[in-house]
């Protein structure tokens, strides 16, 4: 049987260009906010690891309490889109403030400055816009080639996002002067782009009713205002084993994508060029952003996402651990070729990502019987915000740990030992913990089962 299409093509770009607006604050917060601040600001590593790390408890709170605020919502514009549409505003006035640390404030001033501006960014304004964003995948069609297809636009404006801040941010920075006046000023403008980039998402789609989204669902009725707690919403999410997972891997997933991007201390005290973090960047994009175009196209050849996304980690696991040994090799040529392998390998999940947590989403309704779209793509920013906190705070630690000095041209021997380790040797032992919960998680044939007993 033909599913139903929901989405025009421009609905489906427009979706996707939502995600240049998210990672306008997530990349140049996870790639240059710790040297911005250790080498620009003058503030010690493991200090702002300890603050941001500390903002993280703020955030557990908040993904849950949005999720079930946003499934609770009637207006309309939907339950979604108003939460994306005015969260991200607030994103922007934390975003600039966080490069906007005064010169003139004491050391102490300032670790509060950016503790709270950070905190009120994570915890509250890009939680509401990026739940909202990612629950938009179940609100606004139910096809699930669509919902692929949507991943996968969504990921490729965020890779190439991602790519382009990496590649022209250090460039930018220089050209406006360098030091706390140029990070300003790119601020201002990334922010801009976001603002402009987040509207026009909003605006491109429309969310179904929540007559149509029950249509064809069998025998599982849905409670009709989706009457339940915040803890029990919680107690929804806890009993989904495959959320659990999901959630797992997202986190892990930002944790990773985290310490690539500390990548900026590696290419500059190793390699000795920071001009460098733009060349990995575009070795490790491009082939996630090929990668995402045949997402949909592999997700029906091989029939599902389980085996594509399973195998996909274990070359990606294999390209990392290449990665590693050329980097003690000294050949930057086979470090750019094992980390192509390793972002084509890894592609097709990041692809089909949304419509993995909507799969998941659907398990809770057939087991449940209660829908909780929002609530569970409290995953995406859950795993964003502790996983790209994480991986932040983790690199200020094990940066201070090892010696590190940010206003000294040359780093000690324990400090670019260290570096190794972060950039070489973690990333791939988070995939290979990735890969180990992926052979486990095989959630359509699990729907496919409780509809057949229905």
């Amino acid at each position: 049987m033909t599913e139903k299409k929901y989405l025009k093509w421009y609905n489906k770009v427009g979706y996707g260009s939502g995600d240049i607006a998210g990672n306008v604050v997530y990349a140049l917060l996870s790639s240059f906010v710790m040297i911005y601040l250790t080498n620009t600001v003058g503030l010690n590593a493991g200090i702002v690891g300890t603050l941001i790390a500390v903002s993280k408890l703020f955030d557990g709170v908040t993904d849950v309490l949005f999720g079930s605020l946003i499934d609770k919502t009637h207006s309309k514009m939907g339950k979604a889109r108003p939460w994306m549409l005015y969260g991200y505003f607030g994103c922007a006035l934390c975003l600039v403030a966080i490069f906007f640390i005064p010169a003139d404030m004491g050391d102490s001033a300032k670790y509060a400055w950016f503790f709270i501006a950070y905190t009120l960014l994570n915890a509250g304004f890009y939680t509401a816009n990026n739940i909202a964003y990612s629950a938009l995948t179940a609100l606004i069609t139910k096809n699930s080639a669509e919902r692929v297809q949507m991943g996968s636009i969504r990921f490729m404006f965020a890779f190439g996002t991602s790519l382009l801040i990496q590649s022209i941010t250090v460039g930018l920075v220089r050209f406006f002067g360098g030091g706390a006046a140029g990070w300003r000023t790119v601020a201002v403008i990334y922010t801009i782009v976001g603002v402009v980039s987040n509207t026009l998402s909003v605006l491109s789609v429309k969310e179904l009713s929540p007559e149509e989204l029950a249509e064809g669902e069998g025998d599982v009725k849905a409670e009709p205002d989706e009457k339940y707690s915040l803890a029990e919403a919680a107690k929804l999410l806890v009993a989904n084993k495959y959320y659990l997972m999901i959630c797992a891997t997202y986190i892990l997933m930002q944790v990773y994508t985290a310490t690539l991007n500390m990548g900026i201390y590696y290419m500059t005290y190793v390699l000795g060029n920071e001009d460098l973090l733009g060349v990995f960047a575009w070795a490790i994009n491009i082939p996630i952003i090929i990668g995402l175009v045949f997402t949909p196209a592999l997700v029906a050849k091989f029939n599902g996402m389980y085996r594509l996304n399973f195998g996909g980690y274990v070359i990606g696991t294999a390209g990392r651990l290449g990665v590693a040994l050329a980097g003690y090799m000294g050949s930057v040529p086979l470090m750019l070729i094992c980390s192509a392998v390793a972002a084509i390998g890894m592609s097709p999940l990041q692809g089909d990502l949304n419509a993995l947590i909507a799969t998941c989403s659907e398990y809770t309704f057939l087991t449940k019987g209660k829908r909780v779209d929002g609530t569970m793509y409290s995953c995406t920013s859950l795993g964003t915000k502790i996983g790209g906190g994480l991986g932040t705070a983790i690199a200020g630690w094990l940066l201070n740990f090892s010696g590190f000095d940010g206003q000294a041209a040359v780093q000690s021997a324990s400090c670019l030992n260290m570096l190794h380790i972060m950039y070489l040797w973690i990333p791939m032992g988070i995939n290979l913990v990735i890969t180990l919960i992926l052979s486990r998680m095989d959630v359509e044939r699990a729907n496919e089962r409780l509809k057949t007993a229905a």
